[in-house]
């Protein structure tokens, strides 16, 4: 009897830790840093663009791009005035569809969140405040917050636009009120861990950035008009770091690397490199660069080098990140969205351009260069790899390219 209670026990207790242990999906990929750790890529694409698995065309109105988990792939629309989320099968089919709130119809009117998956959890956070913990497995809604009547939460001139961060237990957002600015809420059943006042500022579309200094996890945000650095674990204010811009829009995530922060927004404002001290409880300014001003479509870094596109200037920049010294630049292709794998550039330009680059010592080689055909509207959302396909999000439509050698 005492054996078969250990073995119960530890199967128990091991069917919990796995779990638990299950990692959620993250904005921009592996470390929210855009650089995908993927494999055995295509080095060039054929003369006329990646092949095309597939593509869905009823996705509803939206910018946001695609969440992978549990072989499935999961992603937000808008049909009518609600938001969706879309479960979409491996070969392209619907799965199911559920809806999760009232949706964005001011400009450019669709859904700005990407969905986030732990497990059998599924979070979205609508362009209005409606906050929801679905199933993964079936759209069922387990429950639902409304960053406004619940939290004070003040929606922005064209709405919000943050991916909602997962840590650990706790689901972390930023409803921009004056008592609770950034919050974090038990992400099973919705209740209040943590708030703090931050600045008492609005959200300014940011997806919050989670790194580990030290023996502390780290939240760095944009509120309207200052960088936040934010204890995660009790939500402590340690710092602030004025940046702001003629809109008070920041929807770019700051991008961590060598115990260094860039934090960067468009309309000409340009980028800040903040030096983090051992533990991330102060930051010192290191050097700014006006030219570096991407509006929307996040930076990558790889050895050293800082690559992204300006918003006024609309050139790709290749950028010294400990200098602030810009290496080199190209208008060749129009600014908009970059994420990497494989030491390449993936480039989605506000244009429609698709263009995989190699960034080399001295300039930018296009290596190779297609057009997104599919879909309608605005050319914004993130483009995602997974296990060989490059996901790129347009309108109403989802295009799956094999870029798999």
């Amino acid at each position: 009897m005492k054996l078969f209670s250990i073995i119960f026990i530890s199967i128990l207790f091991g069917g919990y830790s796995h779990l638990y242990s299950q990692q959620a999906t993250t904005w921009r990929g592996p470390g929210q840093s855009g650089i995908y750790n993927e494999t055995d890529l295509l080095d060039k694409w054929p003369a006329d663009g990646p092949q095309i698995i597939w593509h869905y065309d009823k996705l509803g109105e939206g910018y946001s791009a695609p969440a992978l988990a549990n072989d499935r792939i999961y992603v937000s629309g808008m049909e009518g005035s609600t938001g969706y989320i879309y479960s979409i099968s491996e070969d392209g089919n619907l799965v199911w569809k559920s809806p999760y709130g009232k949706e964005s119809q001011t400009s450019y009117p669709g859904t700005r969140s990407t969905p986030v998956i732990v497990g059998d959890y599924l979070y979205i956070l609508s362009a209005v405040g409606d906050l929801a913990c679905m199933s993964a497995i079936s759209g069922k809604l387990h429950w639902k917050k409304d960053l406004v009547e619940d939290f004070g939460g003040r929606i922005i001139e064209w709405d919000l636009n943050e991916t909602v961060v997962i840590y650990g237990d706790k689901l972390i957002c930023t409803p921009g009120g004056k008592n609770h600015n950034m919050i974090a809420l038990n992400r099973f059943n919705g209740e209040l861990i943590w708030t703090t006042k931050g600045l008492g500022e609005k959200s300014a579309y940011c997806t919050p950035l989670l790194v580990k200094i030290g023996s502390r996890n780290l939240l760095v945000t944009h509120t309207e008009d200052h960088i936040l650095g934010i204890d995660a674990d009790d939500g402590e204010l340690l710092w602030d770091h004025g940046h702001t811009n003629i809109y008070s829009i920041h929807p770019n995530t700051p991008v961590y690397y060598n115990n260094q922060l860039f934090c960067f927004s468009g309309y000409g404002q340009g980028g800040v490199m903040l030096q983090l001290n051992e533990d991330g409880s102060k930051v010192t300014k290191k050097w700014f660069r006006k030219s570096m001003d991407s509006r929307i479509g996040g930076a990558v870094v790889i050895d050293g080098l800082l690559y992204a596109s300006g918003d006024k200037s609309r050139e790709w920049q290749c950028i010294d990140w400990d200098t602030g010294d810009m290496v080199y630049s190209t208008k060749e292709i129009g600014n908009g969205a970059v994420i990497s794998a494989e030491g390449l550039l993936y480039l989605y330009s506000q244009r429609g351009e698709l263009a995989l680059v190699r960034p080399g010592s001295d300039s930018f080689e296009i290596i190779s260069e297609s057009k997104v055909k599919m879909g309608s509207g605005q050319h914004w959302a993130h483009p995602v790899i997974d296990k060989g396909r490059l996901f790129i999000r347009h309108g109403s439509a989802l295009i799956v390219y094999n870029i798999k050698k």
